[in-house]
């Protein structure tokens, strides 16, 4: 009997749901068991739309929908946050985490109804599914929220509406409904955010800065794309004239727009508040130095790797083990930071995004001088998840291992900082996608012998990857001091394999997936 990895993939997401509900275990918990059941459903009413070719957009292809695994990352998120702050007893951070909780559930009941409305013939069972599920989260919501929260809650979700039809529409094929869901639901969330502190700017006076540089780079990119998506339906974009037309407005949106947008929301300039930060110790010119011999690197390796394919008669892809040299670059890139300077490491992380996603929009509209350029370099990276007109993987490698340092609950943190498996949240990007995904990947296409059922990966490389992973931790606990896992050595290791096989059965981009789970595991 064959083994469906969808199914698989499914029993560990419900796994780690379980394990969020045990260690939580309150009312939203419960309405995240019914909101994994009824994904569950949608999600093969979805799959059978993208077999059928039925589906309103094109999605990514050779992928399943990915709707239950997508749909849990916002509730299970928050409501590890909420228990955090719960410890500590932050009333304002325990709230705003309820949000990110109860905008994940509406995110996903609106993708369900999506798939309900246009599936044929109505699948009446699925429905009902869905339909209680629905009926219990709106319930407790209604019982838990205030309006305030709810009305917050619905921006959310309009903004969510707005974006997946335009998104959607311009790019086919860079998403599966589930990384759609995914990525425009973090994306709709930070406007929300930035709009909601834009027009409360006098009570960020005594807010970080540094938090502030994320949602201003993410929103000014989307901007840039979607304004120029739409002007160059109607232009040539390959032209010089129109490629110094995008450099203009790019320097017009950056310096015009941004710039007093960050002014507003920090209450300093900028570019002298980012010169003052990285001129506060030696150790931070050190890094940068230290960072800017690795980003040379990472130019040289794919110079050398295009020089070796124009040199052979064969038009070949790189292979697996060239690809994760990115990987271990993003290992040496990022544990320095992680142990020597965390604030730095932040921000540097804000500039790479932004820089990675700008030169993807130069690739994407051949603005020259670059866009030609790096359209033939970047082909030779490509795999079969780059099916879209965006190449997103390296992308989604960066907020992989950016993301847990984004996300560190620094108002939900105690004095000594996160005690026990709390400690290596920092590193669960690093551990999930620099080392884990790696070791995984290189051993299983190496030496790996035994497949697991239904899928191309290997039980050996499963197996490395958790190995791997284990030798990471005591490393990190030695480089880092802060680090104490007390008695909790068992469940970090328990969702190293949890998330490793999740690894194994996934078809959506594990990159981004993998350190989210791990996230919420090692925050519990």
């Amino acid at each position: 009997m064959q083994t469906d990895p969808v199914l698989v993939e499914s029993l560990v997401v419900f796994s780690i749901v379980l394990c969020v509900h045990m260690a939580v275990w309150n009312q939203l918990s419960w309405c995240c068991i019914a909101l994994a059941v009824q994904a569950f459903y949608v999600q093969l009413k979805w799959d059978r739309l993208l077999r059928t070719g039925a589906a309103v957009f094109q999605f990514r292809p050779s992928a399943n929908s990915g709707v239950l695994p997508a749909s849990m990352v916002l509730p299970l998120l928050g409501l590890a946050l909420r228990g955090r702050c719960v410890a500590v007893g932050n009333v304002y951070f325990e709230r705003f985490a309820m949000v990110i909780t109860v905008t994940g559930m509406m995110l996903a009941l609106f993708l369900s109804l999506i798939a309900l409305g246009i599936t044929r013939p109505v699948p009446t069972n699925t429905c009902v599914i869905a339909g209680i599920a629905g009926s219990a989260i709106l319930y407790t919501v209604k019982q838990m929220l205030t309006v305030s929260e709810v009305i917050e809650v619905l921006e959310v979700l309009l903004i969510f509406v707005y974006l997946s039809l335009i998104l959607l529409y311009l790019l086919p094929r860079c998403f599966t409904p589930g990384e759609a869901l995914l990525v425009l639901g973090g994306v709709s969330f930070i406007i929300n955010q930035l709009i909601k502190r834009s027009l409360a700017s006098a009570a960020n006076a005594n807010a970080d800065p540094l938090h502030f540089f994320l949602p201003v780079a993410v929103v000014g990119c989307v901007l840039l794309g979607i304004f120029f998506a739409v002007l160059f339906l109607f232009m040539e974009s390959e032209t010089w004239a129109a490629s110094v037309f995008f450099h203009l407005m790019t320097a017009v949106l950056g310096l015009g727009l941004l710039v007093p947008w960050l002014s507003l929301l920090t209450q300093h300039h900028p570019v002298a508040w980012i010169f003052h930060f990285i001129t506060l110790s030696d150790t931070r010119l050190w890094l940068l130095a230290y960072w800017s011999f690795l980003a040379l690197v990472a130019v040289a390796v794919v110079l050398r790797q295009n020089g070796r394919r124009s040199g052979s008669s064969k038009k070949q892809q790189a292979s697996t083990a060239v690809r994760k040299y990115f990987h271990l670059l993003v290992v040496l890139t990022f544990v320095p930071g992680l142990v020597l300077d965390r604030p730095l490491l932040h921000l540097a992380a804000v500039v790479c995004l932004a820089a990675f996603l700008f030169l993807e929009l130069v690739r994407f509209f051949r603005i020259r001088p670059l866009g030609a350029p790096m359209r033939r370099l970047l082909t030779l990276f490509l795999d079969e998840r780059d099916s879209g007109p965006l190449i997103l993987t390296h992308i989604y490698l960066l907020l992989g291992v950016s993301l847990p340092v984004w996300l560190s609950p620094g108002p939900c943190t105690p004095k000594g900082g996160l005690g026990g498996a709390g400690g290596l949240v920092p590193y669960a990007g690093v551990l999930a996608v620099g080392v884990g995904d790696t070791v995984a990947s290189v051993f299983g296409s190496t030496v790996g012998e035994i497949r697991w059922p239904g899928t191309k990966k290997t039980f050996e490389g499963t197996a490395t990857s958790v190995f791997a992973q284990v030798i990471a931790v005591v490393i990190f606990l030695i480089a880092d001091g802060s680090i104490n896992l007390n008695a909790s050595y068992s469940w970090v290791v328990g969702s190293i394999a949890m998330v490793a096989m999740l690894e194994a059965y996934t078809s959506q981009i594990d990159n981004l997936l993998l350190p989210l789970y791990l996230y919420v595991l090692l925050l519990l």
